[in-house]
């Protein structure tokens, strides 16, 4: 007996992908993936003049949306901005976020309240204001980016790792109440990657990752992104962990 052809998976073309923190990173790098791939991208960053550039060189299936993740009201109105520019919604990717780490015992607690209220409030807010849209057409994606310290306590970053392990639960719980409106809820967790986020660590940390190869690129968080929202849309990829070869986790 022959091996069942496999059915194949969902086109972008014609859709549209929001993405929070699209100004670098893993979120830029998303943008041009999901770009490439037939959608169109509304980017989405605090950073309006480096917006302006980056889509300007993208195309016209790239938009700039300028939205302070940490104004609340902002963030409310963030479907009506998506709307305008490109028309419809299909996939939000709240990407956006801040890292922290270091003893508990030398922290400060200023410092994490902002990175708590960004990798957390602001995150489940802008999922809040998208969200009656995609269950009103019954269909849509939702992604976070995670992180692997998200279900694995990392010692070095026990603020950050209890950010992530928020958006988890918040992923696990909020995936369960849309699932009968065919929206999707999903996570991608990677392990290090090269990115702004990393500049707290310290100096030595990061010469021995670059060193030993423990280090990922956007480009192949990116990729996993749009693995996750090409699925048939019967499928959810609820937890997608993508880790460096060399990191024994």
């Amino acid at each position: 007996m022959k091996n069942a052809v496999p059915s194949m998976n969902s086109s972008l073309d014609g859709k549209v992908a929001a993405i929070t923190g699209a100004a670098s990173g893993i979120g830029l790098e998303c943008a041009r993936t999901l770009l490439a791939a037939g959608a169109k991208v509304v980017l989405i960053d605090r950073d309006g003049e480096k917006l302006q550039k980056l889509t300007a060189e993208m195309g016209e299936n790239a938009f700039p949306l300028v939205v302070d993740l940490m104004q609340p009201q902002q963030v409310d109105n963030i479907l009506d901005g998506i709307l305008k520019l490109a028309g419809r919604l299909d996939i939000f990717h709240a990407n956006a976020g801040a890292y922290i780490g270091g003893p508990i015992a030398e922290g400060d607690p200023d410092v994490w309240d902002r990175v708590l209220n960004l990798n957390i409030n602001a995150a489940f807010r802008s999922v809040r204001a998208v969200l009656p849209h995609l269950i009103a057409q019954k269909s849509g994606d939702i992604i976070f980016t995670s992180s692997i310290a998200g279900v694995v306590p990392v010692i070095w970053e026990p603020i950050y790792t209890a950010s992530k392990f928020a958006v988890q639960a918040f992923v696990h719980s909020t995936r369960r109440q849309v699932a009968q409106y065919g929206v999707r809820v999903g996570a991608v967790l990677p392990g290090p990657v090269v990115t702004a986020l990393l500049d707290d660590w310290p100096k030595e940390k990061m010469e021995e990752a670059l060193a030993n190869g423990s280090l990922m690129q956007p480009i192949e968080v990116a990729e996993s992104v749009l693995f996750m929202v090409t699925r048939n849309k019967n499928v959810t990829v609820r937890d997608l962990v993508i880790l460096p070869n060399s990191v024994d986790l």
